[in-house]
């Protein structure tokens, strides 16, 4: 235990960043082992809640892969990927959009209630925040490169944050699902990093936290040693053509890249398993994870 001289250091060594973020919006893409381990649900749930509490601004976008492939399972429905998007039939999609904005949001927003903050939950369909259309996903077939329809899988055509905006202005936490909907209507599921960086991009945001479950970014994953801390987005595009990114971390990167595009000041990877990794990386010096800037 700190004593309680140690404790008020801690808070006098967290005013400069307090004082830089009071009123600013951040936000947070909550995702990965952090949200299927009880003890960090409740963890991210605190850090988030501080943040309000301190002045800032946070919007929470969540993602859900893991529930929606374990309520098919319970279903007997089988879930496959191609290119490492999920096939999503009429049913599939209405099991997604039933687990995400029903199950997942809902408890993320009774978990913030609980912690005295005010919570609000939303799918991207509400007020027409996203629209969507199709997503075909990129195979190849030898060195020809074909698009398969998968679904209803989206890709994000426009968002509209006026009621992100309103929620945000009268002292609410936004908690978003990543469902868009279609020119007929029609639901679409769509990748939570994609939706995390479009919001951070309309909302001009002053961070993008991408909470995952790798340390961040390395040159060389087998070297410690070449853990980046910082990369500047010309060094992250090139990192990608050569190959140095690569994998699963593409989406990741490129998610930072369209927010800094589109207007969020810094964007940050970050390991949702590290017990409150946002806290560390919002208010100490040292931060975790890599960050990505303009």
């Amino acid at each position: 235990m700190y004593s309680a001289e140690e404790q008020a250091e801690i808070l006098v060594d967290a005013l400069p960043f307090i004082r830089e973020f009071f009123g600013k919006t951040i936000v947070v893409k909550y995702g990965g082992n952090a949200m299927i381990n009880d003890d960090l649900k409740e963890k991210v749930m605190k850090d988030v809640a501080l943040m309000k509490y301190v002045g800032i601004k946070p919007v929470i976008v969540h993602g859900g892969g893991p529930e929606i492939t374990g309520f098919l399972k319970k279903v007997g429905k089988e879930s496959s990927f191609v290119s490492g998007l999920r096939v999503t039939d009429e049913e599939t999609v209405e099991i997604a959009e039933m687990v995400l904005d029903g199950k997942i949001n809902s408890e993320i927003v009774n978990r913030l209630n609980r912690s005295g903050v005010r919570a609000v939950g939303l799918s991207g369909k509400d007020a027409g925040l996203i629209s969507a259309k199709k997503k075909l996903a990129t195979v190849y077939d030898g060195d020809e490169k074909k698009r398969v329809d998968i679904g209803y899988v989206g890709e994000i055509v426009r968002v509209d944050t006026t009621l992100l905006q309103d929620l945000i202005e009268r002292d609410y936490i936004p908690v978003v699902a990543p469902i868009g909907v279609g020119e007929d209507g029609e639901s679409y599921n769509i990748n939570a990093d994609d939706v995390a960086s479009a919001l951070a991009g309309a909302l001009k945001a002053e961070k993008l936290l991408l909470l995952t479950d790798i340390e961040g970014v390395y040159k060389d994953y087998n070297d410690k040693s070449t853990f980046l801390s910082s990369i500047k987005a010309e060094e992250a595009k090139a990192y990608i053509k050569e190959g140095i990114i690569s994998g699963g971390m593409i989406p990741k990167i490129t998610a930072c890249l369209n927010a800094l595009a589109n207007g969020a000041k810094k964007t940050h990877i970050i390991d949702g398993r590290l017990d409150h990794s946002i806290i560390l990386e919002i208010f100490t010096s040292k931060g975790v994870g890599t960050q990505v800037e303009i």
